[in-house]
């Protein structure tokens, strides 16, 4: 009894402390043609954004993905994007340096503050997502995900105990809804 107590009490702070203030604003999505651009913001918590500030080096994971909906079966994955950043500080030199990299092209970019650094990082304005043209009539959703992996794990070892969390956190957000054939595209309410 005393041990299932003890479990739930600790269960339950962790979930608390992943409750944290971890949001996503967004996502928007605009429309010109029949491209689509994406533009969200990601709040990091305080207590990882303290942990960058002193020097400790975080990697961030960003997912943009386009779903068609169906209502009886799953949704489906249509097309998306993915983009690695790094953020790190060094504060004996006051520098800070975040990187990006998408798949083909890594932009390292220093800052002279850390509020600039974070805002660069973690938002994303007007982003190509995909051109909708040839694509089969439908109504669709943009969804973005942000992940942060945990940091020094080997890999025999998540592989033994994969049970235990790989990520230090997980958030998604998904757009509203619209519909695409070729001769509109207008969003539901």
């Amino acid at each position: 009894m005393l041990k299932r107590s003890f479990l739930i009490i600790v269960l339950s702070l962790l979930f608390l402390h992943l409750a944290e203030a971890l949001e996503i604003k967004g996502p928007f999505l605009h429309f010109k043609d029949s491209i689509i651009r994406v533009s969200f913001q990601f709040d990091l918590d305080a207590e990882s954004a303290e942990e960058i500030r002193k020097g400790i080096t975080k990697e961030i994971i960003f997912y943009i993905d386009l779903f068609r909906l169906w209502k009886t079966w799953p949704d489906e994955f249509i097309a998306g994007r993915k983009i690695v950043r790094k953020i790190s500080s060094d504060p004996m030199k006051k520098e800070y340096i975040a990187t990006s990299f998408d798949g083909e092209t890594i932009v390292e970019k220093r800052f002279n503050s850390f509020e600039s650094m974070m805002k660069w990082a973690l938002s994303f304005d007007d982003f190509y997502l995909t051109s909708l043209k040839g694509m089969p009539a439908g109504t669709y959703f943009v969804r973005t995900t942000v992940e942060s992996r945990l940091r020094n794990i080997p890999s025999l070892f998540s592989e033994i105990f994969f049970f235990l969390p790989d990520r230090e956190f997980k958030v998604s957000s998904d757009s509203g809804l619209f519909v695409w054939n070729e001769s509109t595209l207008k969003p539901l309410r």
